[in-house]
């Protein structure tokens, strides 16, 4: 199988982030992680992954700080994967897609889970990017001013 092409040194934000975590078993493994999952056999149960590459993601994860292990909490001789801060600043990244998901890929009446808040039990409400006066930015008032490559 050929190597794929690393984007660890683009330039683009986009292209690096999706390099680490542009795989669906990545991101469902920072999805899981948020909604407390934190053993590897848990992980396993949820996503249904094979274990060779639930282990991969799992390091890569680890190796680039997004999660950490940890001593088991119950004591038993198991560790346990914890988000690190910088794993847990995903969190707008999964509600984005989430949102997305919820507008574009059911039918409407069609069943699927929902983002609450915790202590309201109301549905997070949607987000949106804003301009600097605070308005909702449009994609045709925004354009990514790109650096030149020597």
């Amino acid at each position: 199988m050929a190597q794929r092409k690393t984007m660890q040194h683009d330039p683009c934000p986009v292209a690096r982030a999706l390099d680490l975590v542009g795989d669906r078993w990545s991101m469902l493994i920072i999805r899981d992680a948020l909604d407390g999952i934190r053993r590897f056999g848990d992980f396993q149960r949820n996503l249904g992954v094979a274990r060779n590459i639930l282990a991969d993601r799992l390091a890569a994860l680890v190796e680039h700080g997004l999660l950490a292990t940890q001593a088991a909490s119950d004591g038993s001789a198991y560790h346990e994967y914890v988000l690190t801060s910088k794993g847990e600043s995903l969190f707008t990244a999964i509600v984005a897609l989430r949102q997305w998901g919820e507008r574009h890929l059911f039918a409407p009446g069609e069943a699927h889970s929902v983002l609450v808040e915790t202590g309201s039990g109301k549905r997070v409400a949607a987000m949106h990017p804003h301009d600097h006066e605070g308005k909702v930015l449009k994609p045709a008032h925004a354009v990514v001013k790109k650096v030149t490559l020597k």
